[in-house]
């Protein structure tokens, strides 16, 4: 077969390089020579083997064949079998061809390190569909910053958007970067700090303090959860961190019933100051 320059030497990686390596050094190579931005005469001819190259490199089948046999893997007239052609699609002065895997090695339609299918790593490049005239152009994305209890409870928000007043709907449970997905626009969620809860996942935590007189004695408190305030038992001798769980009183789960649990953690504080009776008491403790 006609020579063909090595793949790991298209893209500028060692072949020790990870993947996240390869999909970095392709993201760029492809905008080098991209040739809508790129217009010298070999730019379309780079372009296409810098993505053949990335197809097999950013699989980990296809990297590991390609490593033992070399293109000869992948070349039709070697007997191995090849790619299947896809189909062609235009792009500016060029057509382009997807094709997928169909070797004996069990190369299939596997994902591109990453990419849902191959023509998503355009939109990021250009912010519209790579002009492949398959995608319509990419929707406008706007990021909304949304209150800790709207974004638990779900709610509604009036937004300008185009000159044109929506309501936007929160889904309660939502979080940082939940997607709501309209006709003609996407949102994604900003979520505010709560000055007292703190989320970890469907989870949230909240502090109670405590003397350490309670501590020692026991006592009942009122912890306040997102559905309001919830009396708990502090049992005699409770160590500081100790974390009491509340069940269901987390956030809601997004695509499913349920919701996760709130944790309380106790913060027994000591006193920095004590009266001369205080310390009289506790050296009294002390000594038994």
């Amino acid at each position: 077969m006609p020579d063909k320059q090595d793949y790991y030497e298209l893209l500028g990686v060692s072949r020790s390089a990870s993947a996240d390596e390869i999909k970095k050094a392709y993201r760029k190579k492809a905008l080098e020579f991209h040739p809508d931005k790129n217009k010298s005469a070999d730019a379309e001819k780079i372009f296409k083997q810098i993505n053949e190259a990335y197809e097999v490199l950013a699989d980990l089948k296809k990297r590991g064949t390609y490593d033992q046999f070399g293109h000869a893997a992948f070349d039709p007239a070697s007997g191995f079998g090849g790619f299947n052609k896809g189909q062609t699609y235009r792009q500016g002065p060029f057509s382009y061809t997807y094709s997928t895997g169909g070797s004996p090695f069990g190369m299939g339609n596997e994902d591109l390190g990453g990419f849902s299918d191959p023509f998503e790593i355009f939109e990021s490049f250009f912010g519209q569909g790579g002009g492949f005239g398959r995608r319509r152009p990419a929707k406008p994305h706007y990021s909304l910053k949304v209150d800790f209890m709207d974004a638990v409870k779900g709610g509604e928000v009036t937004v300008v958007i185009s000159g044109k007043e929506r309501k936007i709907k929160i889904p309660a449970g939502a979080d940082d970067g939940t997607r709501v997905r309209y006709q003609d626009f996407d949102v994604s969620f900003d979520v505010k700090p709560h000055p007292v809860f703190r989320r970890d996942g469907n989870d949230i935590v909240s502090e109670f303090k405590i003397s350490m007189a309670d501590a020692v004695l026991g006592r009942d408190i009122e912890v306040e959860t997102v559905d309001g305030p919830v009396k708990i038992r502090i049992r005699p001798g409770t160590q500081s961190n100790t974390l009491i769980r509340l069940k269901d009183k987390g956030v809601p789960f997004l695509n499913r019933h349920g919701r996760g649990d709130h944790y309380a953690r106790i913060v027994v504080q000591i006193p920095e100051k004590l009266t001369s009776r205080q310390r009289e008491l506790m050296e009294e403790f002390k000594s038994q």
